[in-house]
């Protein structure tokens, strides 16, 4: 039982986590300042935050029009609720 809330944790961590890394990633980007790589975005949805990082490309507006966040963003998480589902059962 205790793992399960660890991982319940762990996903709430990593999904706000995302989400507030896009938003930043956004006000850097109206303000000509450095940027977070598109590698660390798409890895934050990859580690579980992928309800995080979608959340935040729709809220903050950012790097909707760009296609593997539009599109690759969705698939990583298709393919978490496929592992999931497959480990479950």
């Amino acid at each position: 039982m205790a793992t399960i809330q660890y991982i319940i944790c762990y996903i709430a961590v990593v999904n706000t986590i995302a989400f507030f890394i896009y938003g930043i990633d956004k006000w850097k980007a109206k303000r000509s300042r450095w940027r977070i790589s598109e590698a660390t975005l798409l890895g934050m949805a990859v580690i579980g935050g992928s309800v995080g990082a979608w959340m935040g490309m729709k809220v903050w507006h950012h790097k909707t029009l760009h296609k593997k966040f539009k599109y690759g963003v969705p698939l990583i998480f298709i393919a978490q609720m496929a592992l999931l589902f497959l480990c479950l059962r």
